[in-house]
């Protein structure tokens, strides 16, 4: 049995997919479209944005090592060796720093907020939320507008009220997402209850939690009396749903507020939704209560409201993450 260090463990993991078929592999990928790529073997597993989803099986991951274990079946020891005997791919890869909890803060680059929110606002609106919601967020800083791009960002904080995490999301149809960079999705976009509350209600990304609100407030209901956190988008746990590591979003949440002892899921009506709610169930199943509570029409929750209001999206939108 062959044994690694740590650093060689955290080498191979540093390894992105797209980087190790690139110098590996070239001739199975294909390129998709903007940023994007296919495999030449598996037509339905893209790689975008640092990451791979197998759309066909629901499996994906953040590196090659993922890959060469849940895709090529490779064991966990085979992925490792093969990986750090990649001829120059172990240059790129450089030994994780500790930061402390101040660099942690301070690397977040926020994007520049634009003078106006008008975009943002308009944008939302079309796609359901309540104008009422969409102000109060701009009003605490959880949303703006990008400048120059009026891409839409949702700011996610710690505890401390320190900024942490910023997606950033196109407001036109190109479906444009990425992270900010220094971003910590342990502190992803969430709205915390006004009062004290047992429960938090947990969504796939920032649009269906808006949205989310928006129904309750359509229902007269307070919307701001409840705990609703965005994982920030699709949580892959691989193919073991038994044994998956539960989302540093959630584990995050559930620390810094232990009066919680009910989690209720409103992921996605999809192939992957499911197996990320069957996953978090049988994780966190034992020390709390796991309501599953799906979109009722629609493959999420913001086409769930679209439907209701009867807005029509011109297409299938997938959830901004």
């Amino acid at each position: 049995m062959a044994y690694f260090t740590q650093d060689q463990i955290d080498r191979a993991k540093s390894i992105d997919l797209l980087t190790y078929l690139k110098n590996n592999n070239p001739d199975e990928l294909l390129f998709d479209s903007r940023n994007s790529y296919k495999t030449r073997t598996h037509d339905s597993l893209k790689i975008s944005n640092g990451m791979w989803f197998w759309f066909s099986r629901g499996i994906g991951g953040k590196s090659a090592l993922d890959y060469l274990i849940n895709v090529e079946g490779y064991s966990f020891t085979e992925a490792v060796s093969h990986l750090i005997n990649q001829r120059g791919l172990e240059k790129k890869y450089i030994p994780k720093q500790e930061l402390t909890e101040k660099e942690k803060i301070d690397r977040l680059d926020l994007p520049v907020k634009a003078y106006t929110n008008s975009k943002v606002i308009s944008y939302l609106s079309g796609r359901g939320i309540s104008k009422n919601i969409i102000d109060e967020c701009i009003n605490k800083g959880l949303i703006y507008q990008e400048y120059p791009k009026n891409n839409v960002v949702f700011v996610g904080f710690d505890e401390d009220n320190n900024p942490r995490y910023a997606g950033v999301r196109g407001t036109n149809a190109s479906r444009y997402m990425h992270d900010a960079y220094g971003s910590d999705k342990a502190y992803s976009f969430k709205l915390k209850a006004v009062k004290e509350s047992n429960v938090v209600h947990i969504f796939e990304g920032a649009i269906d939690l808006l949205s989310y609100a928006t129904f309750k407030e359509l229902n007269n209901e307070l919307w701001d009396e409840e705990n609703l956190l965005s994982l920030a988008g699709v949580y892959n746990p691989g193919q073991d749903v038994f044994n998956a590591k539960v989302p540093k979003t959630i584990t995050t949440f559930l620390k810094n507020n232990p009066s919680i002892d009910t989690i209720i899921l409103h992921l996605d009506n999809d192939e992957a939704g499911r197996i990320a709610t069957k996953a978090i169930q049988n994780s966190l199943s034992v020390s709390y209560k796991v309501i599953d509570d799906p979109p009722k029409n629609g493959k999420d929750v913001n086409k769930s409201l679209c439907n209701y209001l009867g807005i029509n999206t011109q297409k299938e939108y997938e959830s901004v993450r």
